[in-house]
């Protein structure tokens, strides 16, 4: 049986593998912007973001350990914009389920738990991006009840 949890250090080497696998899905769609193979964030960058209370990062782990789903999560707020209000949200700023324990419901577990967390937290909403190359990610998320909130635009020159 999978578990969902906090990550740990120990979890570090598997949420690695991952980095490259997100980062390989972008790279293959947009070349132009991501580099590839390449990760996020490194050994040591891991090892601060799991010590910090505002940027939480679950995994899900096999029986054995193995890490086959990740979900990076930022807690973000502003506070006295002279337009936007003062809501607490939860972003997710990555999320990922290894393509081999795709289909086994990994990402729904990982993302039930970034909900549940966010409203046990208090939190006001949870968003994300996802990236136009990646429309299996965009489903996915349509069929976990999220809704565009704002679409982000360019030109290439």
């Amino acid at each position: 049986m999978n578990e969902i949890r906090r990550a740990q250090e120990r979890d570090i080497p598997g949420i690695l593998a991952l980095l490259i696998q997100v980062d390989m899905v972008h790279h293959n769609g947009r070349p132009d912007l991501f580099k590839g193979p390449a990760t996020k964030y490194d050994e040591g960058e891991l090892r601060e973001i799991l010590k910090q209370e505002d940027t939480p990062v679950f995994v899900c782990v096999d029986t054995e350990g193995n890490v086959l789903g990740h979900a990076f999560c930022i807690h973000k707020q502003v506070v006295g914009d002279h337009v936007l209000t003062d809501i607490r949200t939860l972003y997710i700023d990555d999320i990922c389920v290894d393509e081999n324990a795709r289909g086994q419901h990994v990402g729904k577990s990982l993302y039930d738990a970034v909900l549940a967390y966010a409203k046990e937290q208090g939190f006001y909403n949870v968003t994300l991006n996802v990236w136009t190359l990646n429309p299996g990610a965009q489903k996915f998320y349509e069929k976990m009840g999220m809704k565009p909130q704002k679409i982000g635009m360019e030109v290439i020159l």
